[in-house]
């Protein structure tokens, strides 16, 4: 008798049904994906900044120059803003994607696209 109780509880209509909390569940695992996400591309952003300054700043050493230093410092300049700009280009295109339907935002949401018709 238990059993029933519970089940009649999971699968009420007014929208608190199973379906609408495997809902919930997946809207907060995509919305914790794309902080991880952001946060991923945050920290390489700082770490190329980082090894751009490095490399510029050794690249200045008489002893140990390389003409490739000023080329891996400029490559991790780029990189870092590529990487710092990241999350907003993503969702961007998915705006794009979607035909309007995405909005650019900072939380991660799941959207029908549409074929090209």
């Amino acid at each position: 008798m238990a059993g029933n109780h519970a089940l009649a509880q999971t699968t009420g209509g007014n929208g608190s049904g199973i379906g609408a909390q495997v809902q919930s569940m997946s809207q907060e695992g995509l919305t914790a994906f794309g902080y991880a996400v952001a946060a991923v591309c945050y920290c390489a952003a700082f770490a190329l900044f980082v090894m751009g300054g490095w490399a510029f700043w050794k690249s200045r050493n008489e002893r140990q120059s390389s003409p490739g230093l000023i080329g891996m410092g400029f490559a991790g300049f780029v990189l870092a803003g590529i990487f710092a700009t990241a999350p907003g280009w993503i969702n961007k295109s998915a705006n794009t994607a979607s035909g309007g339907q995405a909005t650019v935002g900072t939380q991660a949401q799941a959207y029908q696209f549409t074929g090209g018709n």
